[in-house]
């Protein structure tokens, strides 16, 4: 069931979903208003209570499918979770837009867009190249809500989820909100973002290696896969760049954007394959 949800969620995603109910931005935004205006509030301003409150929207939905014990119910859910958590329709437009400007030569207008998508997925890496940027947006709305959900179902895609939004730029109608949600100085989202994008960031990374330029990318990733400090999406886009160097007059060119986009495509068809294994051999549910 795990792999056909997954199967399921990819290609319906690249194929039908357009609309706003499928992205999971605006549920998350519902939820920060709910708090904001009812006693959850206190929860999130707690010092260990916002752990609780990051953790809740997924048990919600998590423990009733798991008492429910049915197998429809199961599929049905969690590759409509799944679509919601990879629905990135947002940036789809932001990267068309950035190909047409490119395509007809204005490339002031595809730097606009790229920057676009660099700010809203809350990127604060400005050495990162346009290729290097949609890496690690393909990572966080890929790689690392599948490898959650393989390793938490549901509830551990709800989370992710939850967590990467909070991490992005929070439109301005919403910033009271926020406000009123987040208002403490022990802010545990970037805590628990690290984290939760440590390790997956680093499996990815292996990936590009066995993908890419063996020798190169897997030398760059020894460097960073037992700090536990380092920035996760330097890790990414380093790695990534070993595994498929980009001479620097290609840099922020097509060129760029679209050998890294390819490199990433390549590894997620590599990790879909490898956790397919998994799951006929019975290593995943």
């Amino acid at each position: 069931m795990t792999l056909i949800s997954m199967l399921l969620a990819l290609i319906i995603e690249r194929l039908a979903v357009r609309s706003d109910a499928w992205q999971a931005s605006g549920y998350c935004r519902s939820y920060v208003r709910f708090t904001a205006n009812s006693g959850l509030a206190k929860l999130a301003h707690h010092r260990l209570g916002q752990y609780i409150w990051l953790l809740l929207p997924g048990a919600v939905v998590a423990l009733p499918l798991y008492l429910a014990g049915s197998h429809l119910l199961y599929l049905v859910v969690n590759t409509l979770v799944l679509l919601v958590g990879i629905g990135c329709w947002h940036y789809r437009q932001l990267y068309k837009q950035y190909l047409n400007a490119m395509d007809r030569g204005d490339e002031e207008a595809g730097f606009i867009a790229m920057q676009q998508i660099r700010t809203d997925m809350g990127s604060n890496r400005e050495q990162s190249s346009y290729g290097q940027i949609l890496v690690w947006l393909n990572f966080r709305y890929y790689a690392a809500v599948v490898f959650w959900f393989l390793i938490l179902g549901v509830f551990g895609v709800i989370t992710y989820v939850l967590v990467r939004h909070l991490q992005e730029a929070v439109a301005e109608d919403d910033t009271a909100a926020y406000a009123a949600c987040l208002r403490t100085e022990h802010n545990a989202v970037p805590c628990i973002a690290h984290w939760a994008n440590w390790f997956p960031t680093r499996l990815f990374a292996l990936g590009f290696a066995l993908v890419g330029n063996f020798s190169r990318a897997s030398a760059s990733l020894l460097g960073y896969f037992l700090d536990f400090t380092a920035d996760n999406e330097e890790v990414l886009a380093e790695v990534a760049m070993a595994a498929e160097p980009i001479p620097a007059e290609s840099l922020n060119t097509l060129e760029d954007s679209s050998t890294m986009l390819q490199l990433a495509k390549r590894n997620m068809l590599f990790f879909l394959a490898f956790a397919a294994i998994l799951t006929l051999t019975g290593w995943l549910g």
